[in-house]
């Protein structure tokens, strides 16, 4: 046989597979109707290895029963993804209500005035009071607690990437997302008054900070000190007696009296920050178009996988995908996933309610317009 006819072959057979395919489709619908009726779970563990075990059996071939076994549970994976939307089609929606950015009475960021949390949050709330915090975990205490309305965190940097310590306190604190807000991020390197680069000792800033102005640092040997804000760095320097600098916005500069002794330092020309709103309850506006979860997966072959293919078949594309390690001692890890489509959404209801009710730990966090 030359190639030609031999691609002829594989067509022909990959249009049996795929009629054969349809047709298990349709018995699967049936079986769904069956389940709603009788009120029976879609997943039944028990049917699912019986036809896996079933399969390497048939396959006859040890090299092989590895690839049969991954196309039969994509399969069944791909039918329990349309059960579940027969099942869930008229499920209830989640109760929520409509953010009230304007009527918002208190906010809350970390740091302080002149910290780029606070010029984020001016774009939603405008020129208003805001509520500073010294630590990211007091401002999710805070929403929590009912002390905020809205609290406002840095999630994520086009240069230095996650911010870990957010991640971290997601897993931790009851919220929701309702607003996602991208920042354009302009660093300079400033000091008190009279000041010369050449005095400089070393430099305070938040880690992420001085992470994203590597390039400059490495280049003019600066000492790096980790502070708990690009703000709050300024301010040490503005009331410290020795020749120290501060890596902060221009704007935070200004503010507080500083010399700036050199602008755009950022390692990247674009530079930006995307920090997310939280509250205490579950906020949905007109416009959202994105879905945040959180949740853990078991240590089984393939299971990031099959996750996976849930997004995949009900066309939702993944904006993001993190993992942060639970801290307790184990080595599991906690997945945060982005992803395209609204809670009013069938398909949407019937992945939430598949994952709510197949994973130990799962729990939708929010809600946003992607940006």
């Amino acid at each position: 046989m030359d190639l030609k006819q031999l691609r002829d072959g594989i067509d022909d057979i990959d249009s049996s597979i795929l009629s054969l395919f349809m047709k298990r489709m349709e018995l699967c619908k049936g079986v769904a109707d069956f389940k709603k009726e009788h009120n029976m779970p879609v997943f039944q563990g028990g049917r699912e290895q019986e036809v896996i075990d079933r399969i390497k059996e048939l396959t006859g071939n040890k090299e092989l029963e590895k690839g049969t076994a991954a196309l039969f549970t994509t399969i069944m994976d791909i039918s329990k993804i349309l059960q579940n939307r027969t099942i869930h089609a008229a499920a209830p929606d989640y109760i929520y209500t409509s953010p009230d950015f304007a009527g918002a009475r208190t906010i809350g960021c970390q740091g302080t005035s002149g910290a780029n949390s606070e010029s984020a949050a001016r774009k939603v709330f405008g020129d208003r009071a805001f509520t500073f915090y010294p630590s990211f975990e007091d401002v999710f205490k805070a929403v929590q607690a009912g002390e905020v309305d809205y609290g406002v965190l840095p999630v994520q940097n086009s240069t230095a990437g996650s911010v870990d310590s957010t991640y971290d306190l997601m897993a931790k604190y009851p919220f929701y997302i309702v607003k996602m807000v991208t920042l354009e991020i302009n660093h300079c390197l400033a000091a008190k008054k009279g000041t010369m680069l050449e005095d400089i000792t070393c430099v305070y800033s938040h880690r992420q900070a001085l992470s994203q102005c590597e390039v400059f640092l490495s280049r003019t040997g600066l000492k790096k000190h980790e502070y708990s804000n690009t703000a709050t760095a300024a301010e040490k320097v503005l009331r410290s007696e020795e020749p120290i600098a501060a890596i902060c916005s221009v704007d935070c500069a200004e503010k507080l009296g500083l010399e700036i002794l050199a602008r755009d330092i950022a390692d990247c020309t674009i530079n930006r920050t995307q920090f997310i709103i939280i509250s205490r309850d579950l906020q949905v506006a007109n416009d959202s178009d994105s879905v945040s979860v959180m949740l853990t997966i078991p240590h089984t072959e393939g299971s990031l996988y099959r996750l996976l293919t849930k997004f995949f078949v009900n066309n939702m594309n993944l904006l993001r995908i993190e993992s942060r390690p639970i801290r307790d001692g184990s080595f599991d890890v906690m997945f945060f996933l982005d992803f395209s489509g609204k809670l009013s959404d069938p398909s949407v209801k019937a992945v939430l309610r598949d994952l709510e009710e197949n994973l130990e730990d799962f729990r939708c966090i929010g809600t946003f317009k992607s940006e």
